[in-house]
């Protein structure tokens, strides 16, 4: 009697097995991980002890690693939405980049006068031209590829240089603060609020950087799940997702669908850039992100598209980054991300075959 493997397609893919195989990518990566770190003459235990103390050591730390997090919960999320639906949306970090921009309009021209406008306008103000801006930055992809079928692909990731340029040429020269590759800093009325500045009334807030902005994510999460699971609209996107042919039979406006989720996509990614140049560097700069565009492609992935799961994804990822910054040898955490989107790709596999092993009499019967 002999046994030999078949695959298989599955007709069904099991509710449990989308996570088990999203733990899986993560635990294997960082097992190559570990491997490729012992071969290259580096101590994988220590290195994993180092891993935890710099992410989860202290309050303090965690808030570091949240400061992270809050970008990749946002672009995370906005990934998801556009996703959902088959678009595939790369330009993400564009997008971030445009809402860092429409953001600092409300400041750097001023929108308003910054002295006399509370802080809630002003911060307010931010978030809504941030949106904008990014809605505008995904708007585009969006309307054509759905009057002209132009590949989202291609024109999400165009749309990200120039963009990127476009910053650049504003803040190196007619924004620049005395011939550096910056603005000058934002009026403390533009920064969101932090924790670390109501220390005089407790204690513990004491140098610990968490600021509004994740809340920005966790609500962003929490609006986008309800409309997956309970709106008209999160129905009409994963119909398009999985069978456009019967959306457009049902009489779903495809092309108008994929122009709304698209924008809406770049509204969240921007509101990113908002949050990211507002609670942390507190003006505009050349390099405000080190990838958190790209990086929250393989989160929303990781996470299965769930709006929730999202979340503690993003702390994970930000902990590579904050870790990584110490971390010897330079890039292992960027290795590590390679090989959790390689794992995560690979694993797909598991949700569309299932592999049976046939005895020889089981396959005569």
């Amino acid at each position: 009697m002999s046994t030999r493997l078949k695959v298989e397609k599955r007709v069904d893919v099991p509710s449990w097995l989308p996570l088990v195989t999203s733990i899986g990518s993560v635990v294997l990566a960082f097992i190559i991980g570990g491997i490729i770190f012992k071969i290259v003459g580096g101590k994988p235990f220590e290195a994993a002890k180092y891993f935890y103390q710099a992410v989860f050591g202290s309050w303090a730390v965690f808030s570091d690693t949240m400061v992270k997090a809050t970008p990749l919960i946002l672009v995370g999320v906005a990934c998801a939405i556009a996703f959902k639906m088959r678009l595939w949306n790369i330009g993400a970090e564009g997008q971030f980049y445009a809402g860092a921009f429409g953001a600092s309009l409300v400041v750097l021209i001023p929108i308003v006068p910054l002295e006399t406008t509370p802080k809630f306008i002003v911060i307010g103000l931010m978030m809504l031209f941030g949106m904008i801006a990014g809605a505008i930055w995904g708007f585009i992809p969006g309307y054509l590829k759905a009057k002209y079928k132009v590949n989202e692909i291609i024109t999400t990731l165009m749309l990200n240089y120039i963009i990127i340029n476009w910053n650049n040429f504003w803040i190196f020269d007619k924004w620049s603060d005395r011939g550096f590759q910056m603005t000058a800093t934002f009026d403390r009325v533009a920064w969101l609020p932090r924790l670390a500045d109501y220390a005089k009334q407790i204690k513990a807030f004491a140098g610990v950087t968490l600021h509004l902005g994740v809340l920005f994510g966790i609500v962003a999460a929490a609006i986008v799940w309800w409309i997956f699971r309970y709106s008209r609209w999160g129905y009409e996107i994963k119909l398009i997702g999985d069978n456009p042919e019967a959306a457009r039979y049902a009489g779903i406006d495809i092309s108008k669908n994929i122009i709304l989720v698209m924008a809406f996509s770049g509204a969240l990614a921007g509101l990113a850039g908002m949050s990211e140049i507002s609670g942390v560097v507190h003006r505009l700069q050349e390099s405000i992100s080190p990838g958190y565009g790209f990086t929250g492609i393989i989160v929303a992935w990781l996470a299965k598209l769930n709006p929730f799961v999202i979340i503690p994804v993003s702390v994970l990822f930000a902990g590579l980054i904050v870790a990584g910054r110490e971390l010897q040898p330079a890039g292992l955490s960027f290795l590590l991300q390679g090989i959790i989107l390689f794992m995560l790709i690979s694993s797909d596999v598991l949700l569309r075959y299932k592999i049976r092993i046939l005895r020889t009499d089981e396959e005569a019967a």
